[in-house]
């Protein structure tokens, strides 16, 4: 279906004119009552060249229109740097107020949750780009930003009496870009293998590339045909939405005040200058297309993992004291608008770790985020979404107290609710096209269904949505990790295998709406999860330290084993590939990354967080194994079906060689399965046979019937003697096994792949 809804219906941010005569500045604050615009020459360290009030033109819009010519009279002859100070009922409006000082204050916080502070220049939530991040290597002092009435040490003053202005972000008016950003695939979901990865680290120590494009957009898109040459076909960037990372390198070789990450987002229009090779104003903007379209001529799609549900602004400092809290946008402008507070309006809800939840029932937050994402997806040619913590976003209640809108809210705080049709997952459905599963326009949409608080609404988003599967990671970790630790469950490992049915069947979703992975960016990489017992994150740089991490890995060393390490990542990385869904791996499984056991190296912008391209030989050797088994994955459709299995295409075997039964489904003390899927039925010349022995010890399988007139050939056994360049042979080079009855001795934990020809 066709958007039928308004994109950006109050035409917010700063715009040109179509001769350029002119800049239109429009602002959102339900609750202000004076607002003035600050005109800039430079980013940082200038004092404003101009000052406008702005007009209140209804429905909580602020605007003024002002003519370039009068801009240039006041000494702005290049970009336009722009910020807003903003009045309201907590700190009204007097014309004797001048920057620094108290006039018109009341208080940090009033009882509606209004926090507004004139001594704070404010970023434009709609700029398309920003001049550079709070803190820099030229500013360190976070105080700057904040309210409060503590003294800060260097100024002498409370915080709320620091001037921001010169030190603030500056939004940057921009004309329109005339980059393209190339065709855009129109895959259907069910056919891609996603590739996730920091822009920064895919390209920061890659010596293929001039040193100059090293860690840049420009130096991505020149990885597209190495993605491509792999099989990827979407790449999955960590956040690149403007966030505090510029001070990640004032201090070497440490990851003090480091961000790596990127999820704390600063504006959400903003491509992270900080990625950009070309730094100037529109610079970024340009080169982030400019890569799409490299991606996109090598048939990638790209996709974005976005932060809506909170942003770099946290919550109060402390827990006893309200009035102390960084002021760099949003809070400033409409606190009670974009931030979903507690019981007396002077704290925030908090279900994201970082302070305070974004607002996103809220009619006008919620927008925001609809225009942003039609925003990234038009005009900067991005695929898809990834949304990081994406329950908030599911999220129905307003405040902390009981609301008529949300019901099931009577003490207020966190309610998901997919039934409900104003929650932010729905309204995104409704305001945008999502492509349709057989392929077409439109963008792809993937929840992370957890938060940090703890709640899990993993198999509750609504049908248009594809969750991350945090039980697919889980279980066939302790299927491969914790044998004779924990009870292991055959049939949930089958379950795993076919597309979750269990979780995403019942409200009308399909087996691609299960995104697979046994490792992400958060957590252990593949290698690490057979490398390491537990995480080691207090290690010293490049490898640490970090704080947090989970707890619960499911990993194991496999004995020390080098060989039997690499035959566990070898059939943890088949689980992934041959798995029906849409697969995800993590940037540098292709060559074993490890990164010695740090399962949380969210801080650590070093050399052992960037990718790698200098190889030993069992490195490249896995990576010949990772791209056959993607290429095999991509050349058989019957391992990418678009709806469910059903009992003629899918089969399941004992190791006996007799149909599965119901005992031997719920007798935990099995851990070896083996099932067929009919290629015929898929429009694929190859029938498959995939056996999986979780015992530690051999198993024999007994080999069911071949399609009529073909016999079994062998394309990959993951076990320690098939340790090489070739262990997933290339098309044509397969092994003959036999036919019905032939018999197969295959290792413990271990993976056998069949083809009947």
């Amino acid at each position: 279906m066709p958007a039928h809804a308004a994109i950006n219906p109050n035409n917010l941010g700063a715009s040109y004119n179509s001769q350029q005569t002119q800049i239109t500045f429009r602002v959102y604050s339900a609750n202000a009552t004076y607002m003035v615009l600050y005109l800039y020459s430079a980013g940082y360290g200038a004092q404003e060249s101009a000052t406008y009030p702005l007009s209140n033109v209804g429905n909580g819009v602020w605007q003024v229109v002002v003519p370039v010519s009068s801009i240039k009279t006041a000494g702005i002859t290049g970009t336009v740097y722009y910020g807003y100070r903003a009045w309201g009922p907590n700190w009204p409006y007097s014309a004797s107020w001048t920057k620094g000082s108290s006039v018109g204050f009341i208080s940090d916080v009033d009882s509606n949750g209004n926090r507004f502070n004139p001594n704070k220049l404010l970023i434009d939530p709609y700029t398309r780009e920003i001049s550079q991040d709070p803190l820099n290597t030229q500013n360190q002092d976070a105080d700057i930003f904040a309210t409060g009435a503590t003294v800060d040490a260097n100024f002498g003053v409370a915080y709320r009496l620091i001037d921001s202005g010169t030190y603030a972000p500056k939004g940057t008016v921009l004309a329109p870009s005339t980059q393209s950003t190339g065709t855009k695939p129109t895959r259907a979901q069910k056919d891609d293998v996603i590739y996730e990865v920091n822009v920064r680290g895919l390209t920061k120590q890659d010596s293929s590339i001039a040193s100059q494009y090293q860690g840049t957009y420009y130096g991505a898109g020149l990885k597209a045909s190495y993605l491509a040459s792999l099989g990827v076909t979407a790449v999955e960037f960590l956040p690149i939405q403007e966030t505090q990372n510029d001070a990640n390198d004032v201090v070497p070789d440490s990851t003090q005040n480091q961000n790596y990450w990127g999820y704390m987002t600063e504006d959400f229009f903003a491509p992270d200058r900080r990625y950009a090779y070309n730094k100037a104003a529109g610079g970024p903007t340009a080169e982030f297309q400019a890569m799409v379209q490299a991606f996109h001529n090598a048939g990638i799609k790209v996709y974005m993992d976005v932060v809506y549900n909170h942003t770099a602004e946290g919550g109060t400092w402390t827990s006893t004291d309200p009035t102390t809290a960084t002021e760099i946008s949003w809070r400033g402008l409409d606190n009670a608008t974009y931030y979903e507070l507690t019981t007396g309006n002077q704290y925030f809800y908090d279900d994201t770790g970082i302070g305070a939840n974004f607002n996103t029932y809220n009619p006008a937050a919620q927008q925001m985020i609809i225009d942003s994402l039609s925003y990234w997806s038009t005009t900067m040619g991005v695929d898809g979404f990834r949304f990081d913590e994406g329950p908030i976003l599911g999220n129905n209640c307003l405040n902390q107290s009981y609301e008529a809108a949300a019901p099931n809210c009577p003490n207020g705080g966190f309610n998901f609710d997919a039934s409900d049709s104003k929650v932010a997952v729905n309204q995104i459905l409704a305001n945008l096209t999502v492509r349709p599963a057989s392929g077409g326009s439109g963008i792809d949409l993937f929840a992370e269904p957890w938060s940090a608080s703890g709640g899990d609404n993993q198999g509750q988003f609504p049908a248009g949505w594809s969750e991350w599967n945090g039980v697919f990671e889980n279980t066939l970790r302790q299927a491969q990790n914790e044998l004779g630790n924990m009870t292991i469950s055959i049939g949930q490992d089958a379950q795993d295998f076919t597309g979750s049915a269990s979780i995403f069947q019942g409200n009308g979703r399909n087996p691609w709406n299960s995104t697979n992975y046994m490792d992400i960016h958060d957590g252990f990489t593949l290698f690490d999860i057979y490398y390491c017992n537990g995480p080691n994150n207090s290690q010293g740089w490049p490898y640490g330290p970090s704080s947090g991490g989970n707890t619960t890995n499911y990993s194991w060393n496999q004995g020390g084993a080098a060989a039997d390490q690499r035959r566990a990542a070898r059939t943890g990385l088949a689980f992934t590939m041959l798995s029906a869904g849409t697969p995800i791996m993590a940037g540098g499984d292709e060559y074993l990354r490890s990164l010695q056991c740090n399962n949380n190296p969210y801080n650590v912008d070093s050399t052992a967080n960037w990718l790698n391209y200098s190889w030993t030989s069992d490195q490249s050797n896995f990576y010949n194994f990772a791209q056959r088994a993607i290429a095999f994955r991509l050349a058989h459709p019957a391992l990418r079906p678009q709806n469910w299995y059903t009992g003629s295409q899918v089969e399941w075997w004992e190791p006996s060689g007799v149909q599965a039964t119901t005992s031997y489904w719920d007798n935990t003390s099995n851990y070896a399965i083996a099932y067929t899927i009919n290629g015929s039925s898929f429009g694929d010349a190859n029938s498959i046979y995939i056996a999986y022995n979780g015992w530690s010890g051999q198993v024999t399988f007994t080999l069911p019937p071949p399609p009529t007139g073909t016999n079994w050939y062998r394309v990959t056994d993951t076990c320690n003697w098939n340790d090489g360049a070739n262990t997933w042979v290339t098309p044509g080079n397969e092994t003959l096994i036999g036919g019905s009855g032939a018999t197969y001795n295959q290792c413990g934990q271990s993976l056998l792949l069949l083809i009947s020809k």
